[in-house]
C-alpha cells in the first residue's frame, strides 16, 4: 500500500495516492446548456472537476452512480459554451467503474418534470430543486423582487460543496430558482454573507441603467482541494442584471483573515456614517463591526462578545414609533439583544433575549433594502427539517414580519406570518362564538396537509386545550400558563383571560405563532402520511371560541 495524505473537505475523507482508487478522464465540448449526472443515496463519493483550458473552472464531491440512480442533478454549462473541457473524477474507494460514461450533456434538466412533486415536497415553504440548502444568505429587495440566496450542495442530499443557491420572488411566498450564483472558487467554498443594493456606486461596478446588486460572503478556504490552505475570509460579486448573472471581483478577498474561522459577513448601509457596515463572526463568540466607503475596504473598529456565528443588524421601532428606534443584533440561533449603534460600536441595553422556542430555527436574515412604503423588516430562517430518501433536503420557514413591542417583561421582539400569507388562502370554515366541551370537535368533518389556522380563545383558569394536528398536539394549559408542542413549551400569559393562536401547517412543519407573535414556536418533522385530520378540543372543562378562521391552503408550486 503506497503512503498517503488525508484531506477531510468537500464532506468527505479524500486518501490521496492510497493505491485503493480510481481515476477517469472524459473528453468533451460543452455544445448543450447543461451537464447532467446520475446520484444515488449512499454510493462512494466521487472528486469530479471540470477543467478549462488547464483551469479548474469546477469542483465538487458527489455519489455518482451508473447503476439506478435516485435522482439526477446538473451542472448549468451556459457560461462555458462552446468549451472544450476536461471531465475527471477520482474515488478512493473504487477499483473500477463506468460511472463517467453515463453524465451526458442536454438543453433540458433530467427530471425537471418531477421537480416540486415529491411526496415529503415542503408546499408552501421554499426548498431548493435539488440538493441540500441551509442558511438563508443574502437577502435584498429590488424592484419588486425578493432576492433569497442560500447556502447549498447543488450536487447531493447532505451538506457540502457550499455555494450559493437563488430564487426571486414578487410576494416572499412563492419563489422562482434561478440556479447557483456563485460558485466555490480557489479562495474557498462560499459560506454565508449577505447582499446589498450600491445605490450610489460606491463599489464603481455599475456599467448600466441597472443599481448594482453587491453579494458579501466568506470565502471558506481550506473546505475543498481547490481551496487548501487557503484561510477563512471575506470576499464580494455583483449584477449588473437584477441578479440574473454575477461576477467575483478580481480583488478578492476585500477582508483578509482575523482570526479563527471569521465568517458570516452582514452589511448594511449606514446613513448617518454614510458608510457601509459589516458585522462579522470571528470566534469564541465574538462579533466585530467594521466600516468601509466602497465595499472593498475595511477598517475594523470594535468587538461584541455575544453569538455564534450568522449576525444580523438592523433597526427597529418600538410599538411602531418611528422616533424611538432600537438597534438589534442576533446570532445563528436567533438570541438578540437590544441597543444602540453608532456605526462603529454596537452598545448593549440589555442581556440575550430568547427569539423563538422552536425545534428548527437557525440562521436567519432579514431583507435589505425594502422600500419605504412598505416598511416591514421580514425575516427567513433555516428551516433545519430532514427530508430522508428525498432528492432535495432542509428548507426555509415561512418568512415573517418582526416588530418590537413593549411587554411586562420589557421591550420583545414578535414574530408574525407575513400578509402575503393570503397569497395561498383556498376554503375558508369560520366559526365565532361557540363553546367548546370536553369530547367535542368542530374540526371532525375537516382533514388534510395544508392549513392557516388562526384563533381566540376565552382559556379560562383552568382550561386545557389546543390542537392535534396529523397527530402532534399544540396545548394551552391555562393553569401553567404555556403552550407546548413535542418536548417544546414557552411561557404564555392571556390577555383579558384570552389568548390568541395562529399555526401554518405544511407537509412536515407546524409553526405556531401565540398572541400576535409573543411566542413564536417553529417546529419540523415529517407528519404521517396516513394521517391527515385536524382537532380542536379540550381536555378539562368548556372554552369560548370567541372566533376561529381556518384556511385550506394552496401549494406554490402550481
Amino acid at each position: 500500500m503506497k503512503c498517503c495524505t488525508l484531506f477531510v473537505v468537500l464532506g468527505f475523507t479524500l486518501l490521496v495516492n492510497s493505491g485503493f482508487a480510481m481515476e477517469d478522464t472524459r473528453e468533451m465540448t460543452f455544445d448543450k446548456r447543461y451537464l447532467n449526472m446520475p446520484v444515488r443515496h449512499g454510493e462512494a463519493k466521487w472528486l469530479m472537476s471540470v477543467i478549462i483550458d488547464g483551469e479548474k473552472v469546477r469542483e465538487f464531491a458527489i455519489e455518482l452512480s451508473d447503476e439506478k440512480p435516485d435522482y439526477w442533478v446538473w451542472l448549468d454549462l451556459a457560461e462555458f459554451r462552446g468549451k472544450k473541457a476536461t471531465l475527471k473524477i477520482y474515488c478512493p474507494l473504487v477499483d473500477k467503474s463506468k460511472v463517467l460514461a453515463a453524465v451526458y450533456q442536454d438543453d433540458k434538466i433530467k427530471e425537471a418534470d418531477s421537480f416540486y412533486k415529491e411526496k415529503n415536497r415542503q408546499q408552501f415553504h421554499f426548498s431548493s430543486r435539488r440538493g441540500w440548502n441551509n442558511d438563508s444568505n443574502g437577502m435584498v429587495y429590488y424592484k419588486g423582487e425578493y432576492h433569497l440566496f442560500y447556502q447549498h450542495n447543488p450536487y447531493g442530499w447532505n451538506w457540502g460543496n457550499m455555494t450559493w443557491g437563488h430564487a426571486v420572488s414578487t410576494d416572499s411566498v412563492h419563489w422562482t430558482e434561478l440556479g447557483d450564483a456563485i460558485h466555490p472558487d480557489k479562495l474557498g467554498t462560499i459560506f454565508s454573507g449577505s447582499a446589498v443594493v450600491d445605490h450610489g456606486n460606491t463599489a464603481g461596478f455599475q456599467s448600466g441603467d441597472e443599481e448594482v446588486l453587491v453579494c458579501i460572503y466568506t470565502s471558506a478556504g481550506g473546505t475543498s482541494l481547490l481551496s487548501k490552505d487557503q484561510p477563512f475570509t471575506q470576499s464580494i460579486a455583483y449584477s449588473n442584471d437584477r441578479g440574473r448573472t454575477w461576477k467575483v471581483y478580481e480583488g478578492n478577498p476585500v477582508v483578509k483573515h482575523i482570526s479563527g474561522d471569521n465568517r458570516d459577513p452582514k452589511v448594511i448601509w449606514h446613513e448617518p456614517t454614510k458608510c457601509w457596515v459589516m458585522v462579522l463572526y470571528l470566534d469564541e463568540s465574538k462579533m466585530a463591526f467594521l466600516s468601509s466607503p466602497d465595499l472593498k475596504n475595511w477598517t475594523k473598529h470594535s468587538e461584541q462578545k455575544c453569538f455564534h456565528e450568522c449576525p444580523e443588524l438592523f433597526q427597529l421601532p418600538v410599538d411602531g414609533d418611528k422616533s424611538k428606534t432600537k438597534w438589534i443584533l442576533y446570532g445563528g440561533s436567533g438570541h438578540y439583544l437590544i441597543g444602540d449603534f453608532d456605526g462603529k460600536e454596537f452598545k448593549r441595553e440589555t442581556e440575550s433575549i430568547n427569539f423563538h422556542d422552536g425545534n428548527c430555527f437557525y440562521a436567519s436574515q432579514t431583507f435589505t433594502n425594502m422600500p419605504e412604503s412598505d416598511g416591514r423588516r421580514i425575516q427567513i430562517a433555516w428551516g433545519r427539517i430532514y427530508t430522508p430518501y428525498m432528492p432535495f433536503n432542509q428548507c426555509m420557514l415561512f418568512p415573517v414580519e418582526l416588530t418590537l413591542r413593549t411587554t411586562d417583561d420589557g421591550v420583545r421582539m414578535f414574530a408574525e406570518p407575513i400578509d402575503e400569507i393570503k397569497n395561498i388562502h383556498g376554503k375558508k370554515h369560520i366559526w365565532t362564538s361557540e363553546i367548546l366541551k370536553p369530547g367535542q370537535n368542530f374540526l371532525s368533518g375537516l382533514s388534510g396537509e395544508l392549513f392557516h389556522i388562526r384563533g381566540f380563545f376565552d382559556v379560562g383558569s383552568t382550561a386545557q386545550m389546543g390542537f392535534n394536528i396529523r397527530g402532534t398536539e399544540v396545548l394551552y394549559d391555562a393553569d401553567k400558563k404555556q403552550i407546548s408542542c413535542n418536548d417544546k413549551s414557552a411561557k404564555l400569559e392571556p390577555k383579558n383571560g384570552m389568548i390568541a393562536l395562529e399555526i401554518l401547517v405544511d407537509r412536515n412543519s407546524i409553526e405556531i405563532f401565540a398572541n400576535s407573535g409573543r411566542v413564536y414556536m417553529p417546529m419540523g418533522g415529517v407528519l404521517p402520511e396516513d394521517n391527515k385530520k385536524i382537532e380542536l378540543f379540550s381536555k378539562t372543562t368548556e372554552v369560548k371560541v370567541a372566533l376561529l378562521e381556518i384556511y385550506e391552503l394552496n401549494s406554490i408550486w402550481k
